[in-house]
This record gives C-alpha cells, structure tokens and sequence, in this order.
C-alpha cells in the first residue's frame, strides 16, 4: 500500500517524468534485491529446490525478499517526494522561529547534495574543456578525478563560509528578528495536521499492540483479518492518501486557471 502510495504521489508531482525515472531506477532495484537475499538467506521450512552449493532455496526467503525490496524502494520514492515537495524556504519558514539555527542547516542540507551534483558536472566540463581527458589508463582517470574532487570541495567550503557570514550579517538567529514568508497557516492546515496526527498515533498504538506483525521465518504467518488490523489498514491507507488527494486538488486547480 505505501509503495503504490508513493509511486501515486511522485507521478502527481513530476508528471511523465516521474514515472519514467520510477521505472528506470524501481526495476532494477526490485529484481536486485529480491535475488539478493535467497542466494544469502536459506531459512524457512518450505524448500523449493537447491542450489548447486547444496543451500536450500526456499519460499520464505524469497517473499521475504521480494518485500524488502519494495520496502526499499517505498523509502527512497517517498524521500524524492519529499525533496520535491519541502524546499529550503518552506524548511526556514516551518522552523525559524523555533529553531534558526536547526532550520538553517537542514535548509543548508537540503540544497547541498543537488549543487554539489551540478557543480560536479561544471568542473568535470571545465577540465575536459582545459585538456584534461577522461578516458585513459586507471591512473589517469583516478587523478583527473581528484583534481575534481579537489575543486568541488574546495567550492563547497568556501560557499559555506560565505553563507555564514552573510547569515550572520544580517542577523539571522537573533532575539526579535523577523522574517518574510510566502506562506500562511490556514485552517485546512490546521485540519489536515489534525487529521495526519490522528491516524498516526493509531496506527503507532496499533503496531506497538501487533497490529501489523507478519513473520516470514520459518514460516509465512500474520493475521490479517482481525478487527484491529484490518482498522489499522484502512487508517493507513487514509494517511497514505492525504498527500495524494492535496497534490491532485493543487493540479486540478492549476489545470483550471
């Protein structure tokens, strides 16, 4: 459910895009990761076959598999969402007044991996364009990628040192400082935080209760079916839902203007 959720919400934010970079990246991960763990885990009772080494193949290793790797990839699909969705004005406006410093450097954070990325990309140009060739023995392409290295780095210190002293400069973290912010907590907002809280702390109490317990080792066995359970899921689908139905009313809206 929370993967299908993902793959839902990430499509609504980048489009045919999205999907494409889904499928490119969730394929491969999947099958990787399912045939992983059977070549290394030979628990569980049900024996399918055995490899020429003489290790068991079994069917709760390779369920056991298959859902690790769809854990995995929920996880990262649902962190690219996030990166879309909570850029580094809406971290600083969420958190600057409680915490300016704490607000500053996941803003900091958030920005860093993207630009160091591209000014990969800028100086790896600038050294082919300067003589530099990639392509070559080991050796050569070791120390042309530590002259890149070297100048990233050195950018990314030198950045960081000017957005210290500019942050400081203009009194960033001091006592009364006031701030300009495009956005404004609303009564939906408030409604939709209500909402997420509520089915969070029950589907929290539910799990701490074993609401959600599932055992593949040895054997494949988990209620599914208890009154509990089956109200923890549909909690969880209602959380899962909440940011695909704002993101599919925000594209409805723009489509109409």
């Amino acid at each position: 459910m929370s993967f299908i959720g993902a793959f839902v919400y990430s499509v609504l934010l980048r489009g045919y895009d999205g999907f494409r970079t889904n499928i490119k990246y969730m394929i491969p991960l999947i099958l990787l990761t399912a045939l992983i763990n059977p070549a290394f885990s030979h628990q569980g009772v049900t024996i399918l076959t055995y490899f020429p080494s003489g290790n068991p193949l079994t069917l709760e290793s390779i369920m056991y598999g298959i859902m690790a790797a769809f854990m995995l990839v929920t996880v990262i699909c649902w962190f690219s969402c996030f990166n879309c969705v909570i850029s580094s004005d809406k971290m600083v406006y969420l958190f600057g007044k409680a915490a300016p410093v704490l607000s500053l450097i996941l803003s900091m954070t958030l920005r860093f991996i993207p630009d160091i990325a591209g000014q990969f990309g800028k100086v790896y140009r600038a050294q082919r364009a300067s003589g530099y060739k990639p392509k070559g023995s080991y050796f050569v392409r070791i120390r042309t990628g530590c002259h890149v290295f070297s100048a990233v780095v050195t950018w990314a210190l030198e950045r960081a040192l000017v957005t210290a002293d500019s942050m400081r400069s203009r009194g960033y973290g001091l006592s009364g400082r006031s701030a300009y912010s495009l956005y404004r907590f609303r009564k939906s907002d408030t409604k939709a935080l209500a909402f997420i809280l509520v089915c969070g702390l029950y589907v929290l109490a539910g799990s701490v209760c074993g609401g959600f317990a599932f055992w593949y080792y040895p054997s494949i066995r988990g209620s599914i079916s208890g009154t509990l359970t089956v109200s923890m899921y549909v909690v969880y689908v209602c959380l899962i839902c909440v940011p695909i139905y704002m993101q599919a009313k925000e594209n409805v809206k723009i489509r109409k203007m």
